[in-house]
């Protein structure tokens, strides 16, 4: 990664800090994107204390013309990307009638569309070059839908499906896709989403909860590695395998320990 530039999205905390640092620290040129100036700014403070190279790029992603103006930024200030981590997201867990209208489509901005637009405004210069990775990070929703997070859940699998099917579009091409699935993350998603980790299903509980550090360095060892998905810990992979082969168990038991109305 030494030398490489890399745009990170929601990086003002968390899984996107975290992911930021650990990439400066081996020597990347990280670009730091997220909606608070100030905050990424502490976050540049922090990598460049440590030695590292970091530039902060505020821009609110939900918004399509601010996603344009800060791509022309980064070709302009740093070139095209090597690698783009798609890691913003928001969103309460809700049912879908009681999920305001704003608060669904914002949903829905951060992570999907948000990543796909940005992910298309640098292809064509990593297509050019020949090279590149995107890393989308997705949640375990994305697997295993639970109920009461619909709005939420349909962004995420919006996410896995876009991933795999760009990841067929770009065979051959030198650029590669990769999916990163954490489980429950010790950052503050569910401090800032009041709610949502009450509706977490029992039966999900048994998957162990991991670090923002621990999801940043899988996240590089998926580009150094060019894995295509990492899916983790062990836990959440097996959920994931028992969904694929036995659908209708694995949602009983996630509707039976879930939220009811």
């Amino acid at each position: 990664m030494a030398g490489k530039t890399v745009v990170v999205t929601g990086a003002s905390q968390g899984i996107g800090a975290a992911t930021a640092l650990t990439l400066a620290g081996r020597g990347s040129v990280v670009v730091l994107v997220a909606r608070s100036g100030e905050a990424l700014d502490e976050q540049v403070e922090r990598i460049t204390a440590t030695g590292g190279r970091a530039v902060a790029m505020p821009a609110d992603l939900a918004e399509i013309d601010q996603i344009r103006t800060l791509a022309e930024r980064v070709r302009d200030e740093v070139g095209v990307p090597d690698v783009l981590v798609n890691n913003a997201g928001v969103g309460r867990w809700l049912f879908l009638d009681d999920t305001p209208t704003p608060e669904l489509a914002g949903m829905i901005a951060l992570p999907f569309t948000a990543a796909l637009h940005l992910t298309r405004e640098f292809l064509p210069g990593m297509r050019a070059r020949g090279s590149g990775r995107v890393v989308n990070v997705n949640s375990p929703v994305s697997r295993l839908p639970i109920p009461g997070a619909t709005g939420y859940a349909a962004a995420r699998y919006a996410l896995r499906g876009m991933t795999a099917a760009l990841r067929l579009d770009l065979r051959g091409t030198g650029i590669g896709v990769s999916e990163v699935v954490p489980g429950k993350v010790s950052s503050r998603y569910f401090v800032n989403n009041p709610g949502a980790e009450d509706r977490i299903p029992a039966v999900a509980r048994l998957i162990p909860t991991v670090t923002p550090e621990d999801v940043a360095a899988r996240i590089v060892s998926a580009v150094e590695r060019e894995r295509d998905e990492v899916v983790f810990p062990w836990q959440l992979k097996a959920f994931d395998l028992a969904g694929r082969l036995f659908p209708g168990l694995t949602g009983y038991l996630t509707w039976r320990t879930g939220t009811h109305r």
